[in-house]
């Protein structure tokens, strides 16, 4: 059980409804002005009740001012990797370095295959990925020589001209459970965003994820430090608190700083399409959270490097 030494970061999951068509936007812009340091949306090409992810990105980026940005997570079968490193670039330079991208293998595959994409079994989705995330750092890698060969079995480039670059080193954030994507994301992977209410087991299923990704990394050579761990949350905020994320503002960032100094949990991104749910979190849990592990850690101003915790406990105990 380890606290990986990120600051941590709050931000908030938007559905990217179209009707009304500007809702997900005005809930970005809450979210920027209550501080929140994130704004994310799924991803779904093939929901027609659905915002295009990307353009809605752009949108938001653009009548936003502070906040980061990122698909959660972008829909790769459905997305050609080398346009995605570019586009990628783009909006990061467009927005002054505000993009961040979550991407994931596929899951809605009868969806995905309707829509003329791919269809692939789990494993030959990682090797997809694998080989994705190979082109857009290498699109990225403006001082690299020469043009960029990738030969994939899924996925492949041939003297692709490299760039642009973008305006900061993009974060590659991926979405992953099962054990072979969990090795992915430590040899490749900046980030790593699941989401709570998909893990069986509750928090503890983190643990043995966490080791997939460290014991991965340390064979590709890698601090596991350089990944950051991070989760999609929903709750409600109650008098009373019955379960994790259900009670009160201090409840909720008790929960947060357990999920923290625990299992390296430095990401909290709530699933909410209400403003004033949403500027609850901003305004109470988010600064009283970043307290109470500050706290814990000793120091207002930690460096990232791993701290062993003590066992999960006041999170869970209503659970």
């Amino acid at each position: 059980m380890t606290d990986y030494g990120h600051d941590p970061l709050f931000g908030v999951f938007i559905t990217p409804t179209n009707q009304p068509a500007m809702q997900p936007v005005d809930l970005a812009i809450v979210a920027d002005r209550a501080g929140l340091d994130l704004a994310t949306f799924q991803d779904h090409p093939y929901q027609p009740r659905f915002h295009d992810t990307w353009t809605l990105l752009s949108y938001v980026a653009a009548r936003t001012e502070r906040i980061l940005v990122s698909g959660n997570v972008l829909n790769l079968p459905l997305r050609d990797p080398a346009v995605l490193a570019r586009s990628a670039a783009s909006l990061d330079l467009l927005s002054g370095g505000r993009f961040e991208l979550g991407i994931g293998s596929g899951g809605f595959w009868d969806a995905i295959e309707a829509m003329g994409g791919r269809r692939l079994t789990p494993g030959q989705g990682v090797q997809a990925l694998d080989e994705a995330i190979q082109i857009i750092r290498g699109i990225w890698a403006t001082k690299e020589p020469g043009r960029l060969q990738v030969d994939g079995e899924y996925y492949q480039v041939s003297g692709a001209k490299r760039g642009p670059a973008p305006a900061h080193d993009i974060g590659v954030w991926i979405g992953a459970y099962k054990p072979r994507m969990l090795r992915l994301t430590g040899r490749a992977g900046d980030g790593w965003l699941p989401s709570l209410g998909y893990l069986k087991g509750g928090p503890s299923d983190l643990e043995e994820m966490n080791k997939h990704i460290d014991d991965s990394a340390e064979r590709a050579g890698r601090d596991p430090r350089a990944v950051r761990r991070m989760l999609n949350i929903s709750g409600q905020f109650t008098p009373t608190g019955r379960g994790l994320f259900s009670g009160s503002s201090q409840d909720w960032a008790e929960h947060a700083a357990a999920l923290a100094l625990t299992y390296g949990t430095s990401g909290f991104i709530l699933a909410a399409d209400d403003p004033t749910t949403i500027q609850l979190f901003a305004s109470e849990v988010a600064p009283a959270a970043r307290e109470l592990i500050a706290a814990e850690r000793g120091t207002k101003n930690v460096p990232e490097q791993g701290r062993q915790r003590p066992a999960f406990q006041e999170a869970t105990n209503d659970q």
